[in-house]
Protein backbone atom coordinates (compact mmCIF):
# COMPACT_ATOMS: atom_id res chain seq x y z
CA UNK A 1 0.00 0.00 0.00
CA UNK A 2 1.10 3.58 -0.66
CA UNK A 3 2.75 5.52 2.16
CA UNK A 4 2.01 9.03 0.90
CA UNK A 5 -0.40 10.32 -1.75
CA UNK A 6 -0.29 13.77 -3.31
CA UNK A 7 -3.71 15.06 -4.36
CA UNK A 8 -3.38 16.99 -7.62
CA UNK A 9 -6.66 18.83 -7.22
CA UNK A 10 -8.52 21.30 -5.05
CA UNK A 11 -11.82 21.92 -3.25
CA UNK A 12 -14.23 19.26 -2.08
CA UNK A 13 -12.76 16.38 -4.10
CA UNK A 14 -9.29 16.99 -2.64
CA UNK A 15 -10.81 16.99 0.85
CA UNK A 16 -12.81 13.86 0.00
CA UNK A 17 -9.62 12.00 -1.01
CA UNK A 18 -7.73 13.21 2.08
CA UNK A 19 -10.44 11.76 4.34
CA UNK A 20 -10.21 8.28 2.85
CA UNK A 21 -6.40 8.37 2.89
CA UNK A 22 -6.43 9.22 6.59
CA UNK A 23 -8.79 6.30 7.28
CA UNK A 24 -6.39 4.01 5.38
CA UNK A 25 -3.38 5.29 7.34
CA UNK A 26 -1.87 6.98 4.28
CA UNK A 27 -0.11 10.37 4.58
CA UNK A 28 -1.37 13.15 2.30
CA UNK A 29 0.08 16.11 0.43
CA UNK A 30 -2.12 18.98 -0.76
CA UNK A 31 -1.12 21.27 -3.59
CA UNK A 32 -2.68 24.70 -3.89
CA UNK A 33 -2.60 27.98 -5.75
CA UNK A 34 -2.25 31.25 -3.88
CA UNK A 35 -6.02 31.74 -4.32
CA UNK A 36 -6.64 28.53 -2.34
CA UNK A 37 -4.31 29.16 0.60
CA UNK A 38 -7.28 29.18 3.00
CA UNK A 39 -9.09 26.18 1.54
CA UNK A 40 -9.89 23.25 3.84
CA UNK A 41 -7.96 20.71 1.78
CA UNK A 42 -4.80 22.70 2.58
CA UNK A 43 -5.63 22.76 6.29
CA UNK A 44 -6.39 19.04 6.66
CA UNK A 45 -3.60 17.50 4.56
CA UNK A 46 -0.44 16.35 6.38
CA UNK A 47 1.66 18.56 4.12
CA UNK A 48 0.85 21.33 1.64
CA UNK A 49 2.83 22.80 -1.23
CA UNK A 50 2.00 26.02 -3.08
CA UNK A 51 2.36 25.40 -6.82
CA UNK A 52 1.64 28.81 -8.31
CA UNK A 53 -0.66 31.81 -8.79
CA UNK A 54 -4.47 31.61 -9.23
CA UNK A 55 -4.77 30.81 -12.97
CA UNK A 56 -5.14 27.04 -13.47
CA UNK A 57 -2.59 27.11 -16.28
CA UNK A 58 0.02 28.39 -13.81
CA UNK A 59 -0.88 26.04 -10.95
CA UNK A 60 -3.22 23.04 -11.08
CA UNK A 61 -2.45 22.33 -14.74
CA UNK A 62 1.29 22.89 -14.41
CA UNK A 63 2.68 19.36 -14.51
CA UNK A 64 6.35 20.17 -13.64
CA UNK A 65 5.26 21.94 -10.45
CA UNK A 66 3.08 19.02 -9.37
CA UNK A 67 5.78 16.44 -10.07
CA UNK A 68 8.30 18.57 -8.18
CA UNK A 69 5.91 18.78 -5.22
CA UNK A 70 5.55 14.99 -5.23
CA UNK A 71 9.31 14.50 -5.35
CA UNK A 72 10.22 16.93 -2.58
CA UNK A 73 7.59 15.40 -0.27
CA UNK A 74 8.48 11.80 -1.23
CA UNK A 75 4.94 10.99 -2.35
CA UNK A 76 4.78 7.57 -3.98
CA UNK A 77 1.39 8.14 -5.68
CA UNK A 78 -0.72 10.96 -7.12
CA UNK A 79 -4.51 11.06 -7.09
CA UNK A 80 -5.80 13.51 -9.72
CA UNK A 81 -9.44 13.71 -8.53
CA UNK A 82 -11.64 14.89 -11.40
CA UNK A 83 -11.17 17.76 -13.81
CA UNK A 84 -7.78 19.42 -14.31
CA UNK A 85 -5.27 16.61 -15.13
CA UNK A 86 -7.46 13.59 -14.27
CA UNK A 87 -7.77 12.52 -17.91
CA UNK A 88 -4.48 13.90 -19.19
CA UNK A 89 -2.48 11.04 -20.76
CA UNK A 90 0.71 13.10 -20.74
CA UNK A 91 0.42 13.55 -16.96
CA UNK A 92 -0.25 9.83 -16.44
CA UNK A 93 2.81 8.95 -18.50
CA UNK A 94 5.08 11.48 -16.75
CA UNK A 95 4.03 10.07 -13.36
CA UNK A 96 5.00 6.60 -14.58
CA UNK A 97 8.36 7.89 -15.85
CA UNK A 98 9.06 9.35 -12.40
CA UNK A 99 8.10 6.10 -10.61
CA UNK A 100 5.06 7.77 -9.08
CA UNK A 101 1.85 5.74 -9.28
CA UNK A 102 -0.94 7.61 -11.07
CA UNK A 103 -4.19 6.60 -9.35
CA UNK A 104 -6.20 6.46 -12.53
CA UNK A 105 -6.06 5.13 -16.05
CA UNK A 106 -2.84 4.52 -17.96
CA UNK A 107 -1.77 6.97 -20.66
CA UNK A 108 -2.67 4.41 -23.34
CA UNK A 109 -6.15 3.92 -21.86
CA UNK A 110 -6.83 7.64 -21.56
CA UNK A 111 -5.82 8.17 -25.20
CA UNK A 112 -7.84 5.20 -26.37
CA UNK A 113 -11.05 6.23 -24.61
CA UNK A 114 -10.54 10.01 -24.44
CA UNK A 115 -10.80 10.48 -28.19
CA UNK A 116 -14.48 9.94 -28.90
CA UNK A 117 -14.04 8.56 -32.41
CA UNK A 118 -11.45 6.05 -31.18
CA UNK A 119 -13.65 5.10 -28.20
CA UNK A 120 -16.60 4.55 -30.52
CA UNK A 121 -14.56 2.23 -32.76
CA UNK A 122 -13.28 0.33 -29.72
CA UNK A 123 -16.77 -0.19 -28.32
CA UNK A 124 -18.05 -1.31 -31.71
CA UNK A 125 -15.27 -3.91 -31.79
CA UNK A 126 -16.21 -4.98 -28.25
CA UNK A 127 -19.81 -5.59 -29.30
CA UNK A 128 -21.28 -2.75 -27.21
CA UNK A 129 -24.24 -0.94 -28.86
CA UNK A 130 -23.19 2.38 -30.39
CA UNK A 131 -25.16 5.26 -31.84
CA UNK A 132 -25.38 5.02 -35.65
CA UNK A 133 -22.93 7.46 -37.17
CA UNK A 134 -19.75 8.08 -39.14
CA UNK A 135 -16.98 5.53 -39.30
CA UNK A 136 -14.35 7.66 -37.63
CA UNK A 137 -13.36 11.23 -38.46
CA UNK A 138 -15.18 13.26 -41.13
CA UNK A 139 -12.58 15.00 -43.27
CA UNK A 140 -14.67 17.51 -45.24
CA UNK A 141 -17.96 19.37 -45.09
CA UNK A 142 -19.10 17.64 -48.29
CA UNK A 143 -18.58 14.27 -46.62
CA UNK A 144 -20.58 15.46 -43.58
CA UNK A 145 -23.47 16.68 -45.74
CA UNK A 146 -23.63 13.45 -47.73
CA UNK A 147 -23.63 11.32 -44.58
CA UNK A 148 -26.31 13.46 -42.89
CA UNK A 149 -28.61 13.00 -45.87
CA UNK A 150 -27.99 9.23 -45.85
CA UNK A 151 -28.58 8.96 -42.07
CA UNK A 152 -31.61 11.30 -42.25
CA UNK A 153 -31.95 14.31 -39.97
CA UNK A 154 -31.71 15.09 -37.10
CA UNK A 155 -27.98 14.43 -36.62
CA UNK A 156 -25.39 15.51 -34.07
CA UNK A 157 -21.98 16.90 -35.02
CA UNK A 158 -19.35 16.23 -32.35
CA UNK A 159 -15.73 17.21 -31.82
CA UNK A 160 -13.54 14.12 -31.37
CA UNK A 161 -11.72 15.83 -28.48
CA UNK A 162 -14.91 17.32 -27.07
CA UNK A 163 -16.28 17.49 -23.55
CA UNK A 164 -18.74 19.58 -21.54
CA UNK A 165 -20.85 20.15 -24.64
CA UNK A 166 -18.10 22.03 -26.48
CA UNK A 167 -17.87 21.42 -30.22
CA UNK A 168 -21.33 19.84 -30.38
CA UNK A 169 -24.17 20.92 -32.69
CA UNK A 170 -27.59 19.37 -33.27
CA UNK A 171 -28.69 19.77 -36.89
CA UNK A 172 -32.35 19.33 -37.76
CA UNK A 173 -32.32 20.24 -41.45
CA UNK A 174 -29.91 20.53 -44.36
CA UNK A 175 -30.01 24.32 -44.66
CA UNK A 176 -28.50 24.64 -41.15
CA UNK A 177 -25.71 22.14 -41.79
CA UNK A 178 -22.97 24.47 -43.04
CA UNK A 179 -23.31 26.97 -40.15
CA UNK A 180 -23.34 24.12 -37.60
CA UNK A 181 -20.24 22.52 -39.16
CA UNK A 182 -18.27 25.77 -39.20
CA UNK A 183 -19.22 26.91 -35.68
CA UNK A 184 -18.63 23.47 -34.11
CA UNK A 185 -15.15 23.26 -35.64
CA UNK A 186 -14.26 26.81 -34.58
CA UNK A 187 -15.37 26.13 -30.99
CA UNK A 188 -13.51 22.81 -30.89
CA UNK A 189 -10.33 24.44 -32.18
CA UNK A 190 -10.56 27.21 -29.57
CA UNK A 191 -11.29 24.83 -26.67
CA UNK A 192 -9.19 21.77 -27.51
CA UNK A 193 -6.81 22.90 -30.28
CA UNK A 194 -8.36 20.08 -32.32
CA UNK A 195 -11.16 20.69 -34.82
CA UNK A 196 -11.67 17.14 -36.12
CA UNK A 197 -15.32 16.08 -36.17
CA UNK A 198 -17.51 13.01 -36.34
CA UNK A 199 -21.27 12.57 -36.64
CA UNK A 200 -23.96 10.58 -34.88
CA UNK A 201 -27.67 10.11 -35.32
CA UNK A 202 -29.45 12.42 -32.87
CA UNK A 203 -31.30 10.34 -30.29
CA UNK A 204 -34.63 11.99 -29.52
CA UNK A 205 -36.04 12.17 -25.97
CA UNK A 206 -32.80 10.71 -24.53
CA UNK A 207 -31.87 9.87 -20.97
CA UNK A 208 -28.20 10.13 -19.95
CA UNK A 209 -27.55 7.05 -17.83
CA UNK A 210 -24.05 6.01 -16.78
CA UNK A 211 -22.77 2.77 -15.27
CA UNK A 212 -20.10 2.97 -12.57
CA UNK A 213 -17.36 0.39 -13.09
CA UNK A 214 -14.20 -0.73 -11.31
CA UNK A 215 -11.47 -2.71 -13.04
CA UNK A 216 -8.30 -4.21 -11.59
CA UNK A 217 -4.82 -4.92 -12.96
CA UNK A 218 -5.77 -8.56 -13.65
CA UNK A 219 -8.39 -7.63 -16.24
CA UNK A 220 -11.39 -8.17 -13.95
CA UNK A 221 -14.23 -5.66 -13.84
CA UNK A 222 -17.50 -5.24 -12.03
CA UNK A 223 -20.24 -2.63 -12.14
CA UNK A 224 -21.83 -0.74 -9.28
CA UNK A 225 -25.16 -0.03 -11.00
CA UNK A 226 -26.36 3.13 -12.69
CA UNK A 227 -26.78 6.86 -12.17
CA UNK A 228 -29.32 8.98 -14.05
CA UNK A 229 -27.65 12.25 -15.05
CA UNK A 230 -30.28 13.54 -17.46
CA UNK A 231 -30.98 16.89 -15.81
CA UNK A 232 -28.32 19.06 -17.40
CA UNK A 233 -27.76 22.61 -18.49
CA UNK A 234 -25.54 23.10 -21.54
CA UNK A 235 -24.40 19.48 -21.11
CA UNK A 236 -23.32 20.18 -17.50
CA UNK A 237 -25.05 17.98 -14.91
CA UNK A 238 -27.13 19.71 -12.23
CA UNK A 239 -28.53 16.79 -10.26
CA UNK A 240 -28.17 13.01 -10.35
CA UNK A 241 -29.97 10.05 -8.83
CA UNK A 242 -29.69 6.31 -8.40
CA UNK A 243 -31.46 4.11 -9.18
CA UNK A 244 -32.85 5.77 -12.30
CA UNK A 245 -36.64 6.10 -12.23
CA UNK A 246 -36.55 5.06 -15.91
CA UNK A 247 -34.66 1.82 -15.25
CA UNK A 248 -36.10 -1.69 -15.29
CA UNK A 249 -34.40 -4.81 -13.89
CA UNK A 250 -33.98 -6.14 -17.42
CA UNK A 251 -32.43 -2.89 -18.70
CA UNK A 252 -30.09 -2.68 -15.71
CA UNK A 253 -28.87 -6.21 -16.36
CA UNK A 254 -28.24 -5.44 -20.05
CA UNK A 255 -26.52 -2.09 -19.47
CA UNK A 256 -24.45 -3.43 -16.58
CA UNK A 257 -23.31 -6.39 -18.67
CA UNK A 258 -22.40 -4.08 -21.57
CA UNK A 259 -20.36 -1.80 -19.28
CA UNK A 260 -18.45 -4.75 -17.78
CA UNK A 261 -17.90 -6.17 -21.27
CA UNK A 262 -16.49 -2.83 -22.43
CA UNK A 263 -14.21 -2.53 -19.39
CA UNK A 264 -12.84 -6.06 -19.63
CA UNK A 265 -12.36 -5.77 -23.40
CA UNK A 266 -9.95 -2.87 -22.94
CA UNK A 267 -8.55 -4.30 -19.65
CA UNK A 268 -9.51 -1.12 -17.83
CA UNK A 269 -7.87 -0.48 -14.46
CA UNK A 270 -9.40 1.86 -11.89
CA UNK A 271 -12.73 3.59 -11.36
CA UNK A 272 -14.60 4.88 -14.38
CA UNK A 273 -17.98 5.23 -15.98
CA UNK A 274 -19.40 3.89 -19.19
CA UNK A 275 -21.94 6.46 -20.32
CA UNK A 276 -25.00 5.67 -22.41
CA UNK A 277 -27.83 7.49 -24.12
CA UNK A 278 -31.12 5.64 -23.64
CA UNK A 279 -34.02 6.42 -25.99
CA UNK A 280 -37.71 6.50 -25.11
CA UNK A 281 -38.04 2.81 -26.05
CA UNK A 282 -35.19 1.88 -23.66
CA UNK A 283 -32.71 1.14 -26.41
CA UNK A 284 -29.26 2.13 -25.14
CA UNK A 285 -26.17 3.30 -26.99
CA UNK A 286 -22.58 3.87 -25.87
CA UNK A 287 -21.78 7.58 -25.67
CA UNK A 288 -18.36 7.86 -24.00
CA UNK A 289 -16.19 6.54 -21.19
CA UNK A 290 -14.87 8.71 -18.37
CA UNK A 291 -11.55 7.34 -17.14
CA UNK A 292 -11.72 8.93 -13.66
CA UNK A 293 -13.86 9.26 -10.55
CA UNK A 294 -17.03 11.26 -11.18
CA UNK A 295 -18.44 14.28 -9.35
CA UNK A 296 -21.60 12.27 -8.65
CA UNK A 297 -19.85 9.20 -7.18
CA UNK A 298 -21.28 9.77 -3.65
CA UNK A 299 -24.79 8.63 -4.57
CA UNK A 300 -23.38 5.26 -5.66
CA UNK A 301 -21.46 5.02 -2.40
CA UNK A 302 -24.64 5.71 -0.45
CA UNK A 303 -26.85 3.07 -2.07
CA UNK A 304 -24.31 0.23 -2.01
CA UNK A 305 -22.29 1.22 1.10
CA UNK A 306 -18.99 1.33 -0.77
CA UNK A 307 -16.05 3.78 -0.61
CA UNK A 308 -15.09 4.33 -4.25
CA UNK A 309 -11.98 6.36 -3.41
CA UNK A 310 -10.71 3.55 -1.19
CA UNK A 311 -11.34 1.09 -4.02
CA UNK A 312 -9.48 3.33 -6.48
CA UNK A 313 -6.46 3.42 -4.19
CA UNK A 314 -6.60 -0.32 -3.53
CA UNK A 315 -6.79 -1.21 -7.21
CA UNK A 316 -3.89 1.16 -7.97
CA UNK A 317 -1.87 -0.66 -5.29
CA UNK A 318 -2.45 -3.97 -7.10
CA UNK A 319 -5.27 -5.37 -4.96
CA UNK A 320 -7.86 -7.35 -6.94
CA UNK A 321 -11.56 -6.49 -6.88
CA UNK A 322 -14.06 -8.97 -5.50
CA UNK A 323 -15.52 -9.27 -9.00
CA UNK A 324 -19.25 -9.15 -8.26
CA UNK A 325 -21.76 -6.61 -9.51
CA UNK A 326 -23.61 -4.43 -7.02
CA UNK A 327 -27.24 -3.36 -7.09
CA UNK A 328 -28.76 -0.38 -5.24
CA UNK A 329 -30.38 -1.13 -1.90
CA UNK A 330 -31.65 2.44 -1.31
CA UNK A 331 -32.41 5.60 -3.29
CA UNK A 332 -30.00 8.54 -3.40
CA UNK A 333 -30.11 12.00 -5.00
CA UNK A 334 -27.32 14.55 -5.38
CA UNK A 335 -27.79 18.27 -5.98
CA UNK A 336 -24.72 20.22 -7.09
CA UNK A 337 -24.61 23.50 -5.20
CA UNK A 338 -22.88 26.05 -7.41
CA UNK A 339 -21.89 29.65 -6.72
CA UNK A 340 -24.18 30.85 -9.51
CA UNK A 341 -27.25 33.04 -9.86
CA UNK A 342 -30.03 30.87 -11.32
CA UNK A 343 -32.22 33.94 -11.91
CA UNK A 344 -29.58 35.48 -14.19
CA UNK A 345 -28.75 32.63 -16.56
CA UNK A 346 -26.69 30.87 -13.85
CA UNK A 347 -24.08 33.62 -13.89
CA UNK A 348 -21.07 32.81 -11.66
CA UNK A 349 -21.22 34.41 -8.21
CA UNK A 350 -17.80 34.26 -6.53
CA UNK A 351 -17.11 36.18 -3.32
CA UNK A 352 -17.00 35.92 0.44
CA UNK A 353 -19.34 33.50 2.22
CA UNK A 354 -20.65 35.43 5.21
CA UNK A 355 -22.84 32.66 6.67
CA UNK A 356 -22.72 28.90 6.09
CA UNK A 357 -24.96 26.27 7.68
CA UNK A 358 -25.21 22.73 6.32
CA UNK A 359 -28.24 20.48 6.78
CA UNK A 360 -28.01 17.35 8.89
CA UNK A 361 -30.01 14.35 10.02
CA UNK A 362 -30.23 10.73 9.01
CA UNK A 363 -29.35 10.08 5.37
CA UNK A 364 -27.94 13.56 4.68
CA UNK A 365 -24.37 14.06 3.44
CA UNK A 366 -22.66 17.29 2.41
CA UNK A 367 -19.34 17.22 0.55
CA UNK A 368 -17.83 20.71 0.61
CA UNK A 369 -14.66 22.70 1.24
CA UNK A 370 -16.53 25.91 2.08
CA UNK A 371 -17.04 27.54 5.49
CA UNK A 372 -18.24 30.89 6.85
CA UNK A 373 -15.62 33.52 6.06
CA UNK A 374 -14.23 31.60 3.08
CA UNK A 375 -13.82 33.56 -0.15
CA UNK A 376 -14.75 31.66 -3.29
CA UNK A 377 -12.20 32.57 -5.97
CA UNK A 378 -13.38 33.44 -9.50
CA UNK A 379 -10.70 31.32 -11.14
CA UNK A 380 -12.20 27.84 -10.97
CA UNK A 381 -15.33 25.76 -11.43
CA UNK A 382 -18.30 27.25 -9.59
CA UNK A 383 -19.34 24.09 -7.71
CA UNK A 384 -18.90 24.68 -3.97
CA UNK A 385 -20.83 21.78 -2.42
CA UNK A 386 -22.69 18.57 -3.11
CA UNK A 387 -25.83 17.79 -1.13
CA UNK A 388 -26.55 14.06 -1.07
CA UNK A 389 -29.61 12.48 0.50
CA UNK A 390 -30.42 8.78 0.88
CA UNK A 391 -33.68 7.06 1.78
CA UNK A 392 -35.62 3.83 1.34
CA UNK A 393 -37.65 5.10 -1.63
CA UNK A 394 -37.46 7.83 -4.26
CA UNK A 395 -40.41 9.68 -2.75
CA UNK A 396 -38.74 9.68 0.67
CA UNK A 397 -35.46 10.84 -0.87
CA UNK A 398 -37.17 13.76 -2.63
CA UNK A 399 -38.89 14.83 0.60
CA UNK A 400 -35.57 14.57 2.46
CA UNK A 401 -33.89 16.69 -0.25
CA UNK A 402 -36.59 19.37 0.05
CA UNK A 403 -36.09 19.55 3.80
CA UNK A 404 -32.31 19.62 3.45
CA UNK A 405 -32.36 22.37 0.84
CA UNK A 406 -34.58 24.45 3.12
CA UNK A 407 -32.00 23.94 5.89
CA UNK A 408 -28.95 24.75 3.72
CA UNK A 409 -27.97 28.38 4.38
CA UNK A 410 -25.27 30.12 2.32
CA UNK A 411 -25.15 33.91 2.51
CA UNK A 412 -22.91 36.49 0.87
CA UNK A 413 -23.16 34.95 -2.61
CA UNK A 414 -25.84 33.60 -4.95
CA UNK A 415 -26.21 29.81 -5.19
CA UNK A 416 -28.27 27.22 -7.05
CA UNK A 417 -30.11 26.16 -3.87
CA UNK A 418 -33.35 27.98 -4.89
CA UNK A 419 -33.27 26.30 -8.31
CA UNK A 420 -32.94 22.84 -6.79
CA UNK A 421 -35.75 23.56 -4.34
CA UNK A 422 -37.97 24.51 -7.27
CA UNK A 423 -36.91 21.40 -9.18
CA UNK A 424 -37.95 19.14 -6.30
CA UNK A 425 -41.55 20.37 -6.72
CA UNK A 426 -41.65 20.10 -10.51
CA UNK A 427 -44.37 17.60 -11.57
CA UNK A 428 -42.22 16.02 -14.30
CA UNK A 429 -39.32 15.52 -11.91
CA UNK A 430 -41.63 14.08 -9.25
CA UNK A 431 -42.97 11.64 -11.83
CA UNK A 432 -39.47 10.70 -12.99
CA UNK A 433 -40.53 11.90 -16.42
CA UNK A 434 -37.51 13.85 -17.63
CA UNK A 435 -34.89 13.70 -20.39
CA UNK A 436 -31.73 15.66 -21.23
CA UNK A 437 -34.05 18.30 -22.72
CA UNK A 438 -35.69 18.98 -19.35
CA UNK A 439 -33.83 22.24 -18.69
CA UNK A 440 -34.57 23.64 -22.14
CA UNK A 441 -38.30 23.12 -21.56
CA UNK A 442 -38.01 24.36 -17.96
CA UNK A 443 -36.35 27.63 -19.00
CA UNK A 444 -38.73 28.18 -21.90
CA UNK A 445 -41.82 27.71 -19.71
CA UNK A 446 -40.36 29.95 -17.00
CA UNK A 447 -39.65 32.74 -19.47
CA UNK A 448 -43.23 32.84 -20.76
Amino acid sequence: MFKKILIANRGEIALRIIRTCKEMGIKTVAVYSTADADSLHVKFADEAVCIGPPPSSDSYLRIPSIIAAAEITNADAIHPGYGFLAENSKFSKICEEHNIKFIGASAEMIDRMGDKASARDTMKEAGVPIIPGSDGIIETYEEAEKLAIEMKFPVMLKATAGGGGKGMRAVWKLENMRDAWDSARQEAKACFDNDTMYMEKLIEEPRHIEIQIIGDSNGNACHLSERDCSIQRRHQKLTEETPSPFMTDELRDKMGAAAVKASEFIKYEGAGTVEFLVDKNRNFYFMEMNTRIQVEHPITEQVIDFDLIREQISVAAGISIIGKNYLPKLHSIECRINAEDPDNDFRPSPGKVTSFHVPGGHGVRVDTHVYAGYTIPPNYDSMIAKLIVTAQTREEAINKMKRSLDEFIIEGIKTTIPFHRQLMDHPDYLAGNYTTKFMEDFVMKKSK
